[in-house]
């Protein structure tokens, strides 16, 4: 009796290890739930709206640079051409044309503009291109004369920039807002004083001046190889 008591013990306790190692055995597996695919919201690059600027014309152009020139009082830029460099002090006396060449100049106007009249010993001009797209940049930004403001006490010596006078119809020499000439002329070009509005001096790089002046040119006085203005950045 004692021995069948101890078989049917001894059975049942392997039945129970059995189960036992089995439960080891098998490795237990838990389902980690699936990442969400959050997507992080594009932000949409925004557009930078170019200032509006009114079309210039006679009516509305001395008012608009009589507001510019306030709010902006830079007045020395860097003029870079196929020659070199050329930095020009402008004077705040001449406030018109000052704000009209600052105005110009962050319109980016003169970029890939010409030095169109190059006379040796005299001066260099520039401002203009046989280039459609500069034709393109004039007539969006308004077709405008300035008027003369030659009682300043300035004289044309060798490396002022002074406006040249309109080709049109002209009597009172108003003048051209987009073109400029400097001095080249040594000690000056002084039969132009009050005929021509003086409103800037150059301060670094007359020797550029005196390169582009010496080149060949055609009998119109336009360089034989065109020479470019290819930036012109405001220094402060």
């Amino acid at each position: 009796m004692r021995a069948i008591l101890f078989l049917s013990f001894f059975f049942l306790f392997l039945n129970c290890e059995d189960k036992q190692s089995q439960k080891k055995s098998n490795p237990v597996y838990i389902e980690k739930a699936p990442k969400e695919n959050i997507e992080t919201p594009k932000t949409k690059s925004k557009k930078t709206k170019e200032p509006e600027f009114p079309v210039l014309d006679t009516k509305n152009a001395m008012e608009f640079f009589l507001q510019y020139e306030k709010e902006h009082r830079e007045n020395k830029v860097r003029m870079t051409t196929d020659f070199g460099d050329i930095e020009i002090l402008l004077f705040n006396e001449t406030k018109f044309h000052r704000a009209n060449f600052i105005y110009l100049t962050k319109r980016k106007y003169f970029n890939n503009t010409q030095f169109y009249r190059v006379i040796d010993n005299f001066m260099v001009q520039a401002g203009n291109s046989d280039d459609k797209k500069t034709a393109r940049k004039r007539r969006k930004i308004g077709k405008y004369l300035l008027p003369k403001d030659t009682n300043r006490g300035f004289k044309h010596d060798r490396g002022v920039i002074s406006m040249p006078s309109s080709e049109i119809d002209n009597p009172h020499k108003l003048a051209s807002p987009y073109e400029f000439f400097i001095v080249q002329q040594t000690p000056g070009a002084y039969f132009l004083d009050g005929d021509y509005t003086i409103f800037g001096r150059v301060t670094k790089g007359m020797e550029v001046i005196d390169k582009i002046a010496g080149v060949k040119t055609d009998e119109a006085d336009w360089p034989l190889r065109n020479i470019y203005i290819r930036n012109v950045e405001i220094i402060e």
